[in-house]
């Protein structure tokens, strides 16, 4: 069975992670807090009702991956990639009861903290909403659907959100053809070509741009079962400049996504060692950016909102039924 080592697992303490079990890890995210205490409160939870103050962000396998993105804020350096068998694993059930306690042990301490109501605290130690999207690549634990399932029928998730990078597309449509697809599901896009994608995600994987443009297929494919994103993660001096947005454009086009989001790098945790500050565009760049790219290049979408402290910009398809947020105000 894969297992952390010794050195790992203390090293992601040291950093705050609720290391869960053999492989998984959750952390308690500043918007989490914020929330909490009643200072402010995620993108997430503003653009589509979700509660900031009840998510679990965990990850199923926390140091795999198949990419070593250069803005990846977490423990990159040890990421690795393996063909993670059935029986390596451990079960979904041991790690979500494992997140769930973990977390509530992260979170007590604000009991003690006069800034928080005890009410707001205790109605924040059992999560309604699950963000499979901490480290690592989820669609790589060969139990995910399992795990969805799971998470949504037993533990009665309000809501569950899946970030993937898209490279493996077989495990998208297992999701769908066991109906076990999550409440809103992400593909990660960060370069326009596969020669930018060798240069920001720096893959593992040989086939890589095939992959990743058979995951956006099946991000259309898959159209009225499941809220569908892009997140596109924009990068000073990498991606911005716009001789790329029609290449950008191409990619959206071909998954018909319900929303985009763009979001700017965030010169946070281990990417500082990577790319420097001046890297990390300004709000007013990534509103700029998304105004030209829905303006010139991308038909059919829309500036829905933002929230300017997380330098983010939502695009909305106009074609899509969707409506923005799952739960209304």
């Amino acid at each position: 069975m894969i297992a952390l080592s010794e050195k790992q697992v203390s090293v992601l303490r040291r950093k705050h992670y609720g290391v869960v079990g053999r492989h998984s890890a959750v952390q308690i995210c500043r918007w989490t807090k914020k929330s909490i205490l009643g200072e402010g409160t995620c993108y997430k939870e503003r653009f589509y009702g979700v509660h900031a103050h009840k998510c679990a962000q965990f990850s199923p396998l926390a140091l795999w991956c198949n990419m070593n993105c250069v803005y990846c804020w977490r423990p990159m350096e040890w990421m690795r990639n393996y063909n993670i068998g059935y029986d390596e694993v451990e079960d979904p059930d041991t790690i979500v009861r494992g997140v769930i306690e973990e977390r509530k042990r992260l979170l007590i301490g604000f009991l003690g903290n006069p800034k928080a109501s005890k009410e707001r605290v205790m109605d924040a130690l059992t999560p309604d909403h699950y963000a499979i999207s901490l480290s690592g690549e989820p669609t790589m634990y060969p139990r995910l659907a399992e795990m969805i399932r799971l998470i949504r029928d037993r533990y009665k998730a309000r809501t569950v959100f899946l970030v993937t990078n898209g490279q493996v597309p077989e495990a998208l449509s297992r999701l769908y053809e066991e109906r076990s697809l999550p409440t809103q599901l992400y593909i990660s896009v960060s370069a326009s070509n596969r020669e930018m994608c060798v240069r920001i995600q720096r893959p593992v994987l040989k086939d890589f741009w095939e992959r990743l443009l058979k995951s956006l297929e099946i991000m259309r494919e898959i159209e009225g079962s499941t809220r569908r994103v892009i997140r596109l993660t924009v990068i000073k001096g990498y991606n911005m400049d716009e001789r790329f947005m029609p290449e950008f454009a191409r990619l959206i086009e071909l998954a018909n996504p319900d929303f985009v989001e763009v979001k700017a790098y965030m010169h946070l945790g281990l990417s500082t060692r990577r790319l420097s500050r001046d890297n990390m565009p300004r709000h007013e760049e990534v509103r700029a950016y998304s105004e030209r790219l829905v303006n010139e290049y991308l038909r059919g979408f829309r500036i829905e909102d933002e929230q300017p402290e997380s330098r983010i910009v939502l695009l909305r398809n106009e074609g899509s039924t969707v409506p923005t947020r799952i739960y209304p105000s």
